[in-house]
């Protein structure tokens, strides 16, 4: 083709519209309104941008938190820029040939001491509160031992009486509807609408309980019990987490699955579980108690 026909069709060729581009623009807002919508709120997808959806009072502070900094570090960069690009443009060589000077100004030094320190307290503030909202493990509904392994998980629920390891289902043998690498056979089931303690630890190497959707992180260390705290909402739901401390060759094949049941349905399966694994498991109990 000529360069003449290929001018001619580059003219001819209509060009997308106000009308269109916008219908283009809502499109693209819908999409990423779906893509981050409740239905995802447990899990991680493709294409997600910014957190998983918060559940629990910690996950909606700690949310809250990361927003503000946002915020914060998005207005500090974007002055910072503006600064550059205005000493760039105004002491250019071309405009300054005979350059200043001045080695101190003291208003300037002032403003770039106390500036940064006000931006620290307004960080600190919420920052402390949050950590010490951490810290209230004891008003607390149950409790749940977590036990980390080299590569599972142990649940045990000592008011309860009840004890079951939990493993990774492998991809053959996955249901549909179940998310690859991140389901397992027994989930750690709670009761919604109430505050759990975890006591967490392990028996080999350092692992970590990270449930994002919850906000809890704790490192399983051997010898050693961490303490945390979930708040799980109302609602039957399940939330999904991973080990996030390098373990071995099989650490990302140790996931995390909280189930969130309404009580009358925690009831029943706490019936039904006791009859499966019980104290069936207590010398196994034993054994986890005396290794710690």
């Amino acid at each position: 083709m000529t360069n003449s026909r290929l001018c001619k069709r580059a003219v001819e060729t209509p060009i997308p519209g106000p009308r269109l581009m916008g219908l283009l623009a809502l499109a693209f807002v819908l999409l990423a309104m779906g893509l981050n919508g409740p239905a995802f709120a447990a899990e991680p997808f493709a294409w997600q941008l910014g957190l998983q959806e918060p559940a629990g009072s910690i996950a909606e502070k700690a949310d809250s938190l990361h927003n503000l900094l946002l915020v914060i570090i998005t207005l500090i960069s974007v002055f910072v820029l503006a600064l550059l690009v205005y000493v760039c443009l105004r002491f250019r060589a071309s405009a300054n040939p005979t350059p200043s000077k001045t080695t101190h100004n003291t208003t300037v030094e002032i403003l770039w001491t106390v500036i940064p320190v006000l931006i620290l307290l307004v960080i600190a503030v919420p920052s402390f509160r949050l950590l010490y909202y951490m810290d209230e493990t004891q008003n607390t509904d149950m409790v749940i031992k977590v036990t980390g392994n080299q590569w599972y998980w142990n649940y045990e629920y000592p008011d309860e009486e009840l004890a079951f390891d939990s493993y990774m289902i492998e991809a053959e043998d996955l249901e549909p509807g179940q998310p690859r690498l991140l389901s397992v056979d027994y989930p750690m089931v709670v009761p919604a609408g109430t505050r759990i303690k975890l006591l967490i630890t392990g028996n080999d190497v350092m692992h970590s309980f990270f449930v994002p959707s919850l906000a809890v992180q704790t490192y399983s260390i051997a010898g050693r019990i961490n303490e945390a705290w979930i708040d799980v909402p109302e609602g039957k739901k399940t939330y999904y987490g991973q080990c996030n401390q390098i373990c071995g060759i099989n650490h990302a094949y140790m996931p995390i699955v909280v189930q969130a049941l309404p009580p009358a349905e925690y009831a029943t399966w706490l019936e039904t579980a006791k009859a499966e694994f019980a104290m069936a498991d207590r010398e196994k109990i034993l054994r986890l108690a005396a290794a710690q």
